[in-house]
């Protein structure tokens, strides 16, 4: 590759103590306060594809080198996995400031990339969870002077939210379009799960989601179907078992999808059972479901104030990112990273490249698996491999507003669940915002979409989805019952370039070893988010302890005690006991009932 050399009028930027970050990944998962299989629910977030750069400035050198029962508690489970879009860069300096290597007389003004629905977010959003959780711990290690190169005109991720309908005042309602739960908090005395720590911090207003609270439906009106809650969790709990079989005698993993038919859930054709194909795994589902609620607790709390669930992020940047810091270079668009065991160089679309000791990537696995960055050379095989078998999801919240003297459900329940007779996850589950702890009054309800239906509503458009939505409320509560609603709003998380998706998940037989491939570090490429946690992959405090992870290897690194990661050239098909240990990224066990007891 061509070494670019600042030239000699290039600007040098002051480095600033502190560190800051974006590119959360968050999935948030909601589940009842029991060990049930009712699932979770999409909390958090998307997030900007991040990448870390540790710069070293080398002086006179320059800078170098269908809806159903199960379908319901499955969207819940796998509704709250995000993975996040954007390009973010850190750069840390250690011999004094960065410079930014300029191919372009234009260079310097940094263009705007906006794209449609992202424009309606509140410009204050904070950083991401992984990347900033990662940077405090860089500055904690008395690793200070970065520079952060964002692909779009703010930071955040998918920790978002959006301006919405009206309230009486006339000003808007703020949503959360990503993240919105906290998911497992605490059961004393017992670990607490670092996001709630940090929700109490900062005063988040959030409810308990009661999933209980629940009204049935089909397509001739309410039809009370909840006794299929209690069969389903029987086999569930048979899942459960058996997946701990699989864990602790090596077994081969297989599909949750084939472990809940061998449990005896069998729907057939009963609409309202009928379960979705799950291709996820069985032994890793229950895994990650047990490492968050059984340790911590089995509630979920859905988040919905008015400042925006980023707000605790914002409060943890400030503590480290000054306002307009000269650090952040917004509007950056990342398309290649050169690596070596020796140094990154980070190619970007306006000309520029920066290049660095060290550079840490948390760009989303949809990202990366796009190939909307391109690496040199192109990544060994094992760590494409790693990349490829791991699989995106998606989950889309479709908001309505209607007059609030006009609303037509029973503000009582918290959830309300939709059984197309035709198209399994056809706007299956619903959620009232216009009840007791909520938002009372707002006339606000909104329906989440899964997968290939998520999929198909966001590549149609408004209007489309808007009559679609509108046929199925008109079927559960009656055609002369219901309006046209006042305000209409959903993402588009699988269509934006700095997402293509919203959570990783883990297919069936993929094996621990594979995971961390994914993990892995080339060179001095290092790589974090949600998706590279083993145990808390889809959930926001799987970025939050991924962002640490890294940040201490990297301050090992410059203290010169850098020993990499474990990675597998050869894979096997099963993993062993002994191999679940935290170099592949197994923290605490899975055999554990604290959040339960």
């Amino acid at each position: 590759m061509t070494m670019h050399h600042p030239p000699k009028d290039a600007k040098e930027r002051p480095s600033v103590a502190g560190a800051a970050a974006a590119a959360l990944l968050l999935w948030c998962n909601a589940r009842m306060a029991r060990p049930r299989p009712e699932g979770r629910f999409w909390g958090c977030s998307s997030v900007v594809a991040v990448v870390i750069a540790l710069i070293c400035w080398r002086g006179d050198e320059g800078n170098r080198p269908r809806v159903d029962i199960q379908w319901f508690w499955w969207v819940l489970y796998y509704g709250t996995r995000v993975s996040f879009g954007g390009f973010v860069l850190y750069y840390l300096v250690r011999h004094g400031s960065p410079k930014l290597i300029d191919d372009s007389a234009s260079a310097s003004k940094l263009k705007t990339l906006h794209s449609g629905w992202l424009e309606r977010f509140d410009r204050r959003r904070g950083l991401a969870c992984c990347e900033c959780f990662m940077m405090k711990t860089l500055s904690d290690a008395s690793v200070t002077d970065i520079l952060i190169v964002e692909y779009r005109s703010q930071i955040g991720g998918r920790v978002a939210h959006a301006q919405f309908g009206s309230k009486p005042d006339g000003s808007p309602y703020t949503l959360e379009l990503g993240a919105n739960w906290v998911q497992g908090l605490v059961t004393p005395p017992g670990p607490e799960n670092p996001i709630w720590t940090l929700a109490k911090r900062y005063n988040l207003t959030n409810t308990y989601s009661n999933y209980s609270s629940i009204e049935t439906f089909n397509e001739t009106g309410a039809v009370d179907y909840t006794g299929l809650l209690d069969e389903y969790e029987d086999a569930y709990s048979t899942l459960e078992q058996d997946a701990g079989y699989i864990l602790s005698r090596n077994l081969q993993d297989r599909s949750a999808r084939s472990g809940l038919s061998l449990a005896g859930w069998k729907p057939g054709q009963n609409k309202a059972a009928q379960a979705i194909e799950a291709q996820s795994s069985q032994e890793f589902t229950i895994v990650n479901y047990n490492a968050t609620f059984y340790q911590w607790s089995g509630e979920n709390n859905f988040v919905w104030d008015q400042r925006g669930f980023n707000t605790f992020l914002q409060g943890e940047a400030a503590t480290f990112l000054a306002e307009d810091d000269k650090r952040l270079l917004l509007n950056t668009v990342v398309t290649n990273i050169s690596y070596s065991d020796n140094a990154v160089t980070i190619y970007n679309e306006d000309g520029s490249c920066i290049l660095a000791d060290y550079a840490i990537c948390t760009f989303s696995l949809g990202v990366l698996q796009n190939e909307a960055v391109t690496f040199s050379p192109d990544l060994p095989p094992w760590k494409q491999e790693g990349i490829e078998t791991f699989t995106m999801g998606t989950y889309t919240k479709i908001f309505l507003q209607f007059p609030p003297d006009k609303v037509f459900w029973n503000t009582s329940y918290q959830f309300f669940l939709y059984a197309d007779p035709n198209v399994r996850g056809y706007f299956p589950v619903w959620q009232s915002l216009d009840g007791p702890g909520f938002l009372p009054g707002s006339g606000i309800i909104f329906v989440t979409v899964f997968q290939q239906e998520s999929y198909r509503v966001e590549s149609q458009g408004d209007k489309v989805t808007k009559e679609e939505v509108l046929a199925v409320l008109r079927k559960m509560f009656g055609a002369d019952n219901v309006p046209e609603p006042t305000a209409f709003m959903y993402p588009r998380w699988t269509l934006e370039p700095w997402v293509y998706g919203s959570y990783s998940n883990w297919p069936p037989g993929t094996t621990l070893e594979m995971h961390q491939n994914l993990r892995a570090n080339v060179g001095r490429l290092y790589f974090a988010g949600e998706a590279t946690s083993a145990e808390y992959f889809g959930f926001l405090h799987g970025a939050y302890y991924e962002g640490q992870k890294v940040a201490e290897s990297i301050a090992a690194c410059l203290k010169g005690n850098c020993t990499g990661e474990v990675r597998y050239e050869a894979l096997y098909g099963t993993t062993y006991p002994e191999e679940y240990n935290a170099a592949n990224g197994w923290d605490v066990t899975s055999f554990q009932t604290t959040g339960f007891e």
